[in-house]
């Protein structure tokens, strides 16, 4: 009898058969008592008495798969004589129960550099039920695309592997939904929390925020050059700045290299390079090729006769290096 039989349903048992007649004949059946069914007493047209057996509670598989009840037929004489039968009563599975997950919620860390194709972890349901209504298969709920396309369930064991690389930067964590079907269509769900962990697996990247070049050469140490960030999101904006003044005259401009590292174990590096130009001051006063000329003139020399030509240089350069004499 299947577990999910109404109460009041019927079963026939047969007829009991006495050869006597009259008040020493077959008179009724009683039913050792039992917490489902009783047993009731019909008369067919040619006086002969049989037994019904009705079910007046709903059975539980999972309770007692099986019963074994006696019932006994009684005729009328003095004193009573029984005649006995066993009633053997095999109670089969109904999908009453769903599946029930050993944990309603898991939670497992997962370094973004684990290897695609590596064990996430095993989710686990069980079911009351027997046979194919016991028989689990596990499957993805409603879950985002995104998601799917990271993470795989194995149908048969419930085994959770990774099917791409992580990365901690792009996201930090996935929650996934994980269904468990019954062989009857009954199905359970779970969650899974995947935390992400960071690895030291970037450089630090240098940008320049902004430059200024070229920069004038008599700009006093302290002045800013290039404000740069190194840091997720802006947190850090470190300053380029001049340790002293520039002399254009000895380097017209700079190639820097600028280093970055993070505290990792080991320790990444990034680099920038910036050119900077020096812009040229006046700093720097003519210089005649000679402190002093001598130079002899005949009297008699005419106007506008050329005596001597000087030369001057200057170390600055454009307006500031044009000489111009007096």
């Amino acid at each position: 009898i299947i577990e999910s039989t109404a109460p009041g349903a019927r079963f026939a048992v047969g007829v009991a058969e006495d050869a006597d007649v009259g008040s020493n004949s077959l008179q009724g059946y009683e039913l050792e008592p039992n917490g489902y069914f009783a047993v009731e007493v019909k008369e067919r047209q040619d006086g002969s008495k049989f037994a019904e057996l009705v079910l007046r509670h709903s059975l539980d598989r999972e309770n007692e798969q099986s019963l074994r009840l006696v019932l006994t037929a009684l005729d009328g004489g003095d004193p009573p004589r029984t005649g006995t039968a066993q009633l053997w009563i095999n109670v089969t599975d109904a999908n009453d129960n769903p599946p029930v997950f050993a944990q309603d919620r898991y939670r497992v860390s997962l370094r973004e550099d684990t290897a695609p194709g590596s064990t996430v972890l095993n989710v686990s349901a069980s079911d009351a039920d027997a046979g194919s209504n016991a028989r689990i298969t596990y499957g993805f709920g409603k879950t985002p695309s995104k998601v799917l396309q990271k993470f795989l369930v194995d149908a048969d064991t419930g085994t959770i592997t990774l099917k791409e690389a992580l990365d901690f930067e792009d996201v930090r964590g996935y929650t996934l939904l994980v269904e468990g079907r019954d062989g009857g269509g009954l199905v359970a769900h779970c969650e899974v929390e995947v935390e992400v962990l960071d690895v030291n697996d970037n450089a630090p990247e240098i940008t320049i925020l902004s430059l200024s070049s070229p920069v004038a050469e008599d700009a006093p140490g302290g002045t800013v050059v290039a404000l740069l960030n190194t840091g997720p999101g802006g947190d850090q904006r470190p300053e380029l700045v001049l340790a002293k003044a520039l002399d254009r005259e000895e380097a017209a401009f700079h190639e820097l290299v600028l280093r970055a590292s993070d505290g990792g174990d080991p320790a990444r590096t990034g680099t920038a390079r910036i050119r900077v130009t020096v812009l040229d001051a006046n700093d720097n006063a003519p210089v005649f090729s000679q402190a002093e000329y001598t130079v002899r003139v005949a009297e008699d020399v005419p106007v506008g006769f050329t005596l001597v030509t000087v030369t001057t240089t200057d170390a600055d350069e454009g307006l500031n290096g044009q000489v111009k004499y007096s």
